[in-house]
């Protein structure tokens, strides 16, 4: 009979960012019906209230409809980011991980170690620095800066995401079911992409939540430079940025509510990622006794049974 473990409990710290998480959603999806993010709704800068709960800004713009704005821009850049990364480090990973020690494995592993050498926020300056600020135009495609920086981050973390798919695979690989679909002349390409990446992709969803949890502190950031989304188009970085006059003239609201949103998009992905992590590290790991089966979920070995000597008798 096979045995049935619950799965592990998430704990406080996963439901707490849970909780972070939803809320960073609610301010960017549900602050949107606010109105108009440009429009002037008051004559300058008011304390929050009923009809505007986080205030306005100097300009006299609800600063909710703005803050929803920027978490929802922050949101967009960061999601097209790590996905760009999984979609272009993820396979590299894999094809190291298929020839652990291979000349392919070195190669891969050395341009992957010499962009980790590099400070991760310093490279994605330099990224954008090269690129410029301006909008490109390909034709009737224009790139605006908020692709570009969703771009320079995401690249960024395509060694990260290399490595993770490249370590997940090289203990892939020397499970037994993969023997024992080579013996069946199963093609490698089969084994790889069917069955060896289904099993590599929760430790990465795992790490694609600690990803989003740097990416949303690196466009802020970004922002707050004056490298990222320009203004008038709001994000947190650059509410934060242009609230340095007025937290000095008393306008507390000003820098101190949409910097509560970016912590709470920093802390919450960051905690669910710890959680998503550590479950996927524990279910990654056999039992004693456990051997994979391909497309299927571990099951315990059944030992062979041994003949009583008195029954030989």
């Amino acid at each position: 009979m096979r045995a049935r473990t619950r799965p592990p409990h998430p704990g406080v710290a996963g439901w707490i960012g849970v909780v972070c998480v939803l809320l960073y959603l609610l301010v960017a999806t549900v602050g949107r019906l606010q109105g108009d993010p440009a429009a002037l709704v008051a004559p300058g800068p008011e304390a929050p209230s009923l009809g505007h709960p986080f205030g306005t800004d100097h300009l006299g713009r609800d600063l909710l409809a703005r803050t929803a704005e920027g978490a929802w821009t922050s949101l967009l850049i960061c999601l097209s980011s790590i996905g760009f990364a999984i979609v272009v480090g993820v396979p590299l990973g894999v094809l190291a991980g298929r020839r652990h020690g291979g000349r392919l494995d070195g190669l891969l592993m050395r341009a992957v170690e010499t962009l980790q050498a590099l400070p991760q926020f310093v490279f994605v300056m330099f990224l954008i620095g090269l690129m410029g600020t301006a909008d490109m135009h390909f034709g009737p495609l224009t790139v605006g800066n908020g692709a570009r920086v969703a771009f320079a981050i995401g690249l960024g973390f395509v060694p990260y995401f290399a490595r993770v798919a490249r370590a997940a695979t090289v203990v892939e690989m020397q499970e037994d079911y993969v023997a024992n679909l080579r013996g069946l002349g199963v093609p490698e390409r089969e084994i790889l992409f069917r069955e060896v990446l289904v099993n590599v992709w929760p430790p990465v969803l795992g790490q694609a939540c600690l990803a989003m949890a740097i990416a949303v502190f690196a466009e802020g950031g970004l922002s707050f430079l004056g490298l990222g989304v320009a203004p008038p188009h709001a994000t947190l970085g650059n509410l934060i940025a242009d609230a340095g006059g007025q937290i000095i003239g008393g306008d507390w609201w000003y820098a101190t509510l949409p910097g509560t949103v970016l912590v709470l998009g920093i802390l919450g992905f960051n905690l669910l990622g710890d959680t998503v992590g550590g479950r996927s590290g524990r279910r990654a790991r056999p039992a004693p006794g456990v051997r994979r089966v391909p497309g299927r979920r571990p099951s315990p070995s059944v030992p062979t049974p041994t003949p009583n000597p008195k029954e030989t008798q």
